[in-house]
């Protein structure tokens, strides 16, 4: 298991997206390349599709993975889950 650094940092985030089939593996793959680790995922099907919390790691800046989550065509909504407030519209 890899020890993370000192500039490690853990974010969650909470995500709406499409039931598109391979629609969790490319969440998982853009997470992947873009740097961070996924520590921990809880995913729950509902009417309009998946709702999905995300703990992640890793030492770059969130905003850049938010800003490529966001253009995957399956996020219909994505925010950091201690946010208050609406859930930013995507789609």
């Amino acid at each position: 298991m890899k020890t993370p650094s000192k500039t490690t940092r853990m974010h969650t985030l909470a995500c709406r997206m499409s039931a598109e089939a391979a629609a969790i593996e490319r969440l998982c793959q853009v997470t992947r390349i873009r740097g961070f680790r996924i520590e921990q995922m809880q995913v729950q099907t509902s009417d309009d599709g998946l709702e999905i919390s995300m703990t992640l790691s890793g030492e770059r800046s969130i905003d850049m993975l938010r800003s490529q989550l966001e253009k995957l065509h399956t996020v219909t909504h994505l925010r950091p889950a201690a946010e208050q407030g609406p859930l930013k519209q995507t789609a």
